[in-house]
């Protein structure tokens, strides 16, 4: 098997992929999401060579702009986000690409000068008919946008032309909207022209689990249950909700991070060996895993979830949740959650995975860790190796990205004394080009029409079947149970490990 880079030209991994003649429809240009992640991105990509000279990106927003209005927005987003350096020639050309259209989204006639305005672009720009429309708006506007795409004819593809639509997250907020929201954009779309973002599949630690997999030798005859413990996935965060009140309360941890970012983690690190890295074959072996997943009949002794309380974090005095502005003094919705699953199958039978997320927790780390099984004999005494723990390969996706292997050695000295080292590799430190952002990552392959790392309507469902039932066991329990700002969470997760004889990691 041969290792393909998504943004490589297959033909010859020395080129990088540019993207053909095309243009980018963006709903939500004023959010957080546009002004932070996707106007960088675009400019970054730009920077790099990889977008088409005519590229075009249209703004739609219920504003009173002129297109050099939204430039000047773009501007200071790619100004203040970019991970790039800032070129004037790179910038004058992006900038002769955009146009604004203002309007609402039930407003017929702002549809109209949206196709007019595509139309146009396809002769001065020679964006060829081909566009993707970036909807970074609420899920419960998709349907409506959508329809008026399909109503104004801005879905059809003529002539060989694509026409594409990229979702964010949260996709649905249980396993029936998720089917709701599916056959919302199935009914415009085909399946192959939805793009649903998850930027974790974007990251380059992320990826390089199936590198690191499948490229080794080394790795891949203990990645069984005969020699593997337990697999432990967290994300944490040592920040609040922030100004997402509105967002976060109701949605909470598991649906916010485990649904989607630590279940595609799962799966990317259990799964078998694909046939080729194309999304077909990667989308087959996921949603081999996703569906082998079981869960413990006592979801009460599995299970933990928690709201963070008032306490201190990076040296400050931090509120509660139930204290941040916007949100219900009798709200239920968790900041932390904890969950333990099983993969039914022959590599995994008996090999619990421990997932937890957080907000207000110790420190910002997202992490997969391996932890391997002790040895079986040990001819040292006790005292020689009373330090030592379990083998472990941990898989850093943020901050500081890398890998760490940690065994036992001994300690210098006449004695037999094996103490726990740690071997690191950073990708800082062993490549001079850096890593590009996720989301130019993944904004590339969408208009490439590249689909390896992003998830299909099936994945989705089945992790909504995963979740529902734990979200269904916590509803009967009434509040969560507090844990101290600046802590590792709620006293519940501990004895969620503790009763199988384990403990979390402390990154």
């Amino acid at each position: 098997m041969t290792w393909t880079n998504p943004l490589r030209d297959p033909e010859d991994r020395r080129l990088p992929r540019i993207a053909g003649p095309c243009g980018m429809v963006l709903f939500g240009v004023t959010g957080d999401l546009s002004r932070k992640k996707v106007m960088p991105a675009i400019y970054d990509l730009a920077n790099r060579g990889l977008l088409p000279p005519g590229f075009s990106l249209v703004g739609f927003a219920r504003r009173d702009w002129a297109h050099q209005d939204f430039a000047q927005i773009v501007h200071d987003s790619v100004k203040a986000h970019a991970r790039t350096e800032f070129r004037e020639e790179v910038w004058q050309q992006l900038a002769e690409g955009f146009r604004f259209v203002p309007g609402d989204f039930d407003d017929d006639q702002a549809f109209d000068r949206l196709r007019r305005t595509i139309e146009e672009l396809d002769v001065d720009r020679g964006t060829g008919g081909n566009h993707a429309f970036y909807l970074a708006i609420p899920p419960g506007f998709f349907g409506a946008v959508v329809g008026q795409l399909k109503e104004h004819g801005l879905a059809e593809e003529r002539n060989g032309s694509w026409r594409r639509v990229v979702v964010e997250k949260p996709f649905g907020h249980d396993l029936e909207s998720a089917r709701e929201l599916n056959d919302v954009l199935g009914q415009v779309f085909p399946s192959g022209s939805v793009f649903r973002i998850d930027h974790y599949l974007g990251k380059e630690t992320v990826q390089n689990i199936l590198a690191m997999r499948f490229a080794n030798e080394l790795f891949e005859p203990i990645w069984n249950a005969n020699y593997v413990d337990h697999v432990q996935i967290t994300m944490a965060e040592d920040i609040g909700i922030g100004g997402r009140a509105g967002y976060y309360d109701g949605i909470g941890a598991a649906r916010d991070v485990i649904q989607n970012h630590l279940l595609q983690l799962m799966s990317l690190v259990a799964m078998e060996e694909p046939t080729s890295f194309d999304a077909e074959s990667l989308r087959i072996e996921k949603q081999k895993v996703l569906s082998s997943v079981v869960l413990p009949r006592r979801l009460d002794l599995t299970t933990a979830r928690g709201q963070y309380a008032p306490g201190w974090a990076g040296g400050e005095k931090v509120p509660g949740f139930l204290e941040e502005e916007g949100i219900r003094k009798t709200s239920t919705t968790e900041t932390y959650a904890a969950v333990t699953l099983g993969v039914d199958t022959r590599r995994w039978a008996g090999v619990p995975f421990y997932l937890r997320t957080g907000k207000r927790l110790g420190r910002r780390v997202t992490e997969v860790a391996v932890v391997f099984k002790r040895a079986p004999h040990l001819p040292f005494s006790s005292t020689s190796t009373e330090e030592l723990t379990q083998n472990a390969l941990v898989i850093r996706v943020q901050p500081d990205e890398g890998m760490t292997i940690r065994f036992g050695s001994k300690v210098p000295g006449t004695a037999m004394e094996i103490r726990d080292v740690n071997m690191d590799f950073v990708y800082g430190g062993s490549f001079v080009e850096s890593s590009p952002e996720a989301y130019e990552r993944l904004i590339l392959d969408v208009l490439l029409g590249d689909p390896p790392l992003f998830p299909r309507h099936e994945e989705v469902e089945l992790s909504w079947k995963i979740l529902d039932p734990i979200l269904e066991h916590w509803a009967k329990k009434g509040k969560p149970e507090q844990y101290p700002s600046g802590t590792w969470g709620p006293e519940s997760a501990d004895k969620m490990l503790a009763r199988d004889g384990r403990v979390w990691r402390r990154p």
